[in-house]
């Protein structure tokens, strides 16, 4: 009998559910949903409250990607994984990816539009955030990262010739488009659980106690609104998210020329009371119902929607079984991980063995059957050379395949590092375009303010020669005559004066610095020249 532990992680909640397989028959050896603080202390929680300290444990994959290609049929496997990864190169140079840091993997289905084609669904996630995703789980034996997405069909009682939408409404929406019992199709919307349940934490300040109303929610069918006996204030969070869902559901069900048969709904959302008339209303002509584990049937201890709740769980549970795609598992496995399924396949279990099973296996192992007499010591020496050269064979063959898994270690953080170096790159050319567009920014502070600063000298000086003309006008002595006054720069003022006697020409220079009205240090004449009955002077000065 094997074991899987299923473990599905959301930002504040986890959901597990614990699998056993004793031939075909699956039994669920525990479930339940447990919320948290520090997810490493709720995964340590749970795999000691499910005893699975050795057991097998899968998990879920974050931030995943899909692509989707199409492959010409002839291609034989080798030419077909090289288009697929060139495909995928094109698609991380279009997008300005770096491909060294995103592992991918792949799943092939015939194309329904072209029979000459293949259909390649083409998953990918960044090595950064699959490597945070293993961290909690080092000390235990952690086997399979897969998408939900792609494990949720394992669950469902899938009939051939039938095609199905599996809506798994968890933190985000994922629709699985699955096609006489394969999967054909994934497509996300940001929209689902998170949104409805963070919009009822904050008026009632817990997770759980959001979870909890979101289950014993009910909502009704235009039909069944007479039947509502009270007001529900929570549905003002639930609805608007499920109506955006239906509606995204509607329009990929009308916009796709394959016929779907049959809608399930699954996922955190799907415990609200009454979603699956909802939707069919929505939909109307598809048939509705929520997605149930194929294998469980319905007690009296245990309703069959507590374990609808973990279907997430459950359906990685069976991945981590070899159920569904296998080719989805995006655990690499490690020289441990390798060494332990050498043991499971030899079926050998270090603690259960006593010193008098090793002496018997020694035994055999040097022990010798040469025709003609051997002396004791001969048969000694061909003991120890006999078990010399196994000892160096294992050793040859641990040594070989110990460093295969250190290169492949090497090349793993080499490509992390290939990738944080284009990141820091990619920051530096960041930091760099702020510093531009920073001295920008500066120039154009400076000039703002030089345009300023002579707009308000502009306005300061614009009253300069009205108020000197004032002041002249009540200073000027009698006979004196001002012929012209200019002021070639902001504060210097030429003024040409005559008049009949010189004498009253040097009493106004006397009065332009006495008075202030231009700068005494700055104020100097021509000699008096006359013209005709006249003497005319030029007076230059500063204002003050």
């Amino acid at each position: 009998m094997t074991s899987c532990l299923g473990i599905y992680i959301e930002p504040n909640f986890i959901k597990y559910a614990k699998i056993s397989k004793d031939h075909d028959i699956l039994r669920v050896e525990s479930f339940g949903i447990k919320f948290y603080d520090k997810l490493g202390d709720a995964i340590d929680q749970v795999i000691s409250d499910t005893y699975s300290f050795k057991t097998q444990i899968s998990i879920n994959l974050s931030e995943e990607s899909y692509q989707y290609f199409y492959m010409f049929t002839l291609l034989n496997k080798v030419d077909m994984k090289k288009a697929i990864q060139t495909e995928f190169e094109s698609f991380c140079t279009d997008k300005g990816i770096n491909k060294n840091g995103v592992e991918a993997r792949y799943a092939l289905v015939n194309s329904l539009d072209d029979k000459e084609k293949i259909k390649v669904i083409h998953v990918s996630a960044n090595k950064s955030s699959i490597l945070e995703q293993e961290q909690p789980f080092l000390n235990y034996k952690l086997s399979t990262i897969a998408p939900v997405s792609i494990s949720i069909s394992n669950i469902a009682n899938l009939k051939s010739k039938e095609n199905a939408l599996i809506i798994n409404m968890e933190n985000e929406t994922t629709i699985t488009t699955v096609i006489d019992q394969r999967i054909y199709q994934v497509e996300k919307i940001q929209n689902g659980a998170s949104e409805v349940l963070e919009g009822i934490r904050i008026k009632e300040n817990s997770y759980s106690k959001a979870y909890e109303i979101c289950k014993n929610s009910t909502i009704y069918t235009m039909e069944g609104q007479e039947l509502k006996e009270d007001k529900n204030e929570y549905l003002d969070d639930i609805m608007p998210t499920l109506y955006t869902i239906a509606s995204k559901v509607k329009e990929i069900i009308e916009n796709d020329t394959i016929k779907i048969d049959r809608v399930y709904l699954t996922g955190t959302l799907s415990v609200v009371n009454n979603i699956d008339l909802y939707f069919q209303e929505v939909l109307q002509n598809e048939k509705v119902e929520i997605l149930k584990p194929f294998f469980i049937k319905d007690t009296v201890k245990i309703n069959i929607k507590d374990y609808i709740e973990v279907n997430s769980a459950i359906s990685l549970a069976l991945q981590g079984l070899e159920y569904g795609l296998k080719d989805m598992n995006f655990k690499k496995h490690t020289f441990k991980d390798n060494i332990d399924d050498i043991f499971a396949k030899l079926n050998i279990s270090r603690e259960d063995k006593t010193d008098k099973k090793q002496n018997k296996v020694l035994s055999n192992i040097f022990s010798t059957n040469f025709r003609g007499k051997l002396s004791s010591s001969e048969r000694w020496m061909l003991r120890v050379l006999g078990g010399a050269l196994i000892l160096t064979v294992m050793y040859s063959g641990f040594s070989i395949f110990l460093n295969k898994e250190i290169d492949k270690k090497n090349l793993e953080v080499a490509e992390v590092k290939q990738d944080t170096a284009y990141k820091i790159t990619k920051v530096e050319k960041d930091i760099k375009d702020v510093q531009s567009k920073t001295s920008e920014y500066q120039r154009l502070a400076e000039n703002l303010r030089n345009i300023s600063n002579q707009v308000s000298e502009d306005n300061k000086n614009r009253n300069n020669i009205p108020n000197l003309l004032s002041q002249i006008m009540h200073s000027i002595p009698q006979g004196v005559q001002i012929t012209s006054i200019e002021n070639p720069s902001a504060k210097h003022i030429i003024i040409q004066a005559q008049s009949q006697k010189y004498e009253q020409l040097g009493y106004f220079k006397a009065i332009l610095k006495t008075q202030g009205i231009l700068s005494p240090s700055t104020v100097v004449s021509s000699d008096g020249e006359r013209s005709g009955e006249v003497v005319k002077v030029r007076i230059e000065g500063d204002l003050p």
